[in-house]
């Protein structure tokens, strides 16, 4: 009896210790704490977004002509109604002042015809009254009453040209203005296009042809990026938006939604995008943006301060975690989701605050049902 009991014995180490040294090696997993803490949930840009200015014309004028004067460099700035380009303009100057010309002399005019249709219609009266009297005839009374109707009538007409003469003044003057370049709002000029002595012309339908000068304002910018159809829907004007751009790298700048575009862009082999707008809050004075900045966006469409958050990277098919069970063994745990972004997810239920989760989710042999060695992730 005690042979067999020792043989039994013996016989369970030898299994057990077969088992022990053919059992699967553990795999080492890092654990990350389920905590309380903030989650936002953001839609980001498709791809990268541009710093507008605010305000941008690309000015041509609006007939051809030689440069004669290029009144502004690039990186001037201007103000609103400063000329900054004017074509020779030789001969629409002399027909201005030749206009200006011919104002005076309807003006002379028109005092002449005037002064005479006053002094005829005091003649009229005066003999109308001495009709009365009988020291003049009537017919002569009625004479001087003709005369001074048409003296009246030639000064109606010589004010008539007088008006006519200040319009073609007005004419004039709005002919030479085509040969100016003036600036329509406050800005610097980002390029110019074209030399003194240069022939410009007008674009053509249908043929674009380059802006003599690209105007744009320094102080007031916005930016604008594709956000996928999928999630524009979500998006409403006024939410907030955090903005990074590559030349401000490790800092984040606040905006808000400004506009939504009314349609979905559709370019070829692309996904369909919406452009938003966003902008910005104002700048840290160490921070001068620059027209054509690239740049992103995050659109914050909820928030939670008291969450309880797992970096979202532990997500597993988006309903799962992986847990260390008492075993020591690694199991799939189903939890539900709330507000999610690229860095957190809330857990609303599924997991309790103290407990952990696999943090390197995806390293080989870390599967359900795998044999575990944890360490945290703070080791």
């Amino acid at each position: 009896m005690k042979k067999t009991l020792v043989s039994v014995a013996v016989i369970a180490v030898l299994v057990l210790s077969y088992w022990y040294l053919r059992r699967p090696e553990a795999v080492p997993v890092s654990l990350a704490d389920v905590e309380k803490g903030y989650v936002e949930n953001t839609v980001a840009n498709t791809r990268a977004g541009t710093v507008e200015a605010c305000q941008r014309a690309k000015l041509s004028v609006t007939i051809g002509g030689q440069i004669d004067q290029l009144l502004v460099d690039e990186g001037d700035h201007v103000k609103q109604g400063q000329v900054m380009l004017v074509l020779w303009n030789k001969d629409r100057r002399a027909r201005l002042e030749e206009a200006e010309a011919a104002v005076l002399v309807a003006t002379r005019e028109r005092e002449s015809q005037c002064i005479s249709a006053r002094s005829d219609l005091r003649e009229a009266r005066r003999l109308t009254g001495l009709v009365s009297k009988k020291l003049v005839s009537a017919e002569t009374a009625d004479l001087a009453e003709s005369k001074a109707q048409a003296s009246a009538a030639r000064c109606e007409s010589a004010k008539a040209r007088e008006v006519q003469s200040k319009a073609a003044v007005a004419m004039a003057e709005a002919v030479l203005e085509q040969t100016r370049l003036q600036a329509p709002f406050d800005g610097v000029v980002a390029d110019v296009t074209g030399e003194l002595g240069e022939y410009v012309t007008p674009s053509p339908p249908g043929i674009p042809t380059p802006p003599a000068i690209d105007l744009i304002t320094d102080d007031c910018h916005y930016i604008a990026a594709p956000i996928d159809e999928v999630d524009a829907a979500d998006i409403a004007v006024g939410l907030p938006v955090r903005v990074t751009l590559d030349a401000f790298r490790d800092r984040s700048f606040e905006a808000t939604v400004s506009r939504i575009s009314p349609y979905v862009e559709d370019y070829e082999k692309q996904a369909r995008t919406v452009e938003v707008e966003a902008r910005l809050e104002p700048l840290p004075d160490d921070v001068r943006l620059l027209t054509g900045y690239s740049a992103d966006m995050e659109i914050i469409l909820n928030s939670r301060d008291d969450a309880v958050r797992v970096p979202s990277e532990v997500i597993i098919d988006n309903q799962f975690v992986l847990v260390v069970n008492e075993d020591g063994y690694l199991e799939k745990r189903a939890v539900t989701r709330g507000l999610s972004n690229w860095r957190y997810t809330e857990i609303t239920e599924g997991l309790a605050v103290g407990e952990q989760v696999v943090a390197n989710v995806g390293a080989g042999g870390v599967v359900a049902g795998a044999r575990a060695a944890p360490k945290s992730d703070k080791d």
